[in-house]
């Protein structure tokens, strides 16, 4: 069996479980989906993998779901982080949403020396985070991290975790690896509309742990660059393979 609808919900799943709505998701539910007593809906939580539910309680203030089966376990992303310089409102949605989707584990907003926006909504952007794993079928949900500045991000980067640095200046640049490094944790820097500073360059390419790539010939928006590197990047590394 499989549900039409999917839904994230903060409480835990298992059979038999019982899982109160909130208000909006009472409505989303029954005032928008129209879903009755009796209804289906499959639910996650990031934890339990993804549940078949069914409707035993319908209002339009509230509602209750009870776990029926196990659709899915729990499938986690590669240990990957996506950072980017956070660009206009609607672009940096696209930019969350579709690093959800491609399989990101942590999505975290950076400021470079050119980045325009000096703050983020973080619970919005988690929101998009959410809306987007419930329309890609997936059930782990990354965490959307505050907006950081990126050298602040560096001076405490973890040991072990490699950087594919995209820089649109090296143009030619792939992605090259040695054996050790496809196992490690890894993480992907791509830069705000402005790109990236001279000095932020020179640092970003005499780190260790930094492979400089290229995203191709042309200069590529925000944006379209998030998605050109998660699909390198999961081409090479990833649940792709």
């Amino acid at each position: 069996m499989s549900a039409k609808i999917r839904l994230y919900v903060e409480h835990p799943l298992g059979q038999g479980q019982s899982v109160p709505l909130t208000r909006e998701q009472a409505h989303y539910l029954f005032g928008v989906m129209r879903l009755s007593v009796g209804g289906q809906v499959a639910l996650f939580n990031g934890q339990d993998g993804e549940w078949l539910a069914e409707v035993i309680e319908a209002g339009k203030r509230g509602g209750v779901l009870s776990c029926v089966e196990q659709s899915k376990p729990l499938q986690l992303p590669p240990d990957l982080w996506f950072l980017f310089g956070p660009i206009k409102k609607a672009r940096t949605d696209f930019i969350v949403e579709k690093a959800a989707e491609m399989g990101a584990a942590r999505i975290m907003p950076v400021q470079t020396e050119f980045t325009n926006s000096e703050r983020i909504r973080q619970d919005r952007l988690q929101a998009h985070a959410v809306e987007a794993t419930e329309q890609c079928g997936g059930t782990f949900v990354p965490e959307v991290a505050d907006l950081q500045r990126l050298d602040r991000v560096l001076e405490s980067w973890p040991e072990g975790r490699q950087l594919m640095f995209c820089d649109e200046a090296e143009v030619g640049s792939a992605l090259r690896l040695a054996g050790n490094e496809t196992d490690q944790p890894w993480a992907i820097l791509i830069g705000p509309e402005g790109g990236f500073s001279e000095r932020e360059r020179a640092r970003l390419a005499a780190l260790p742990y930094s492979h400089v790539v290229s995203l191709g010939p042309r200069i590529l928006r925000a944006d379209t660059a998030a998605v050109a590197a998660l699909t390198m990047w999961q081409q090479a590394l990833g649940d792709w393979v």
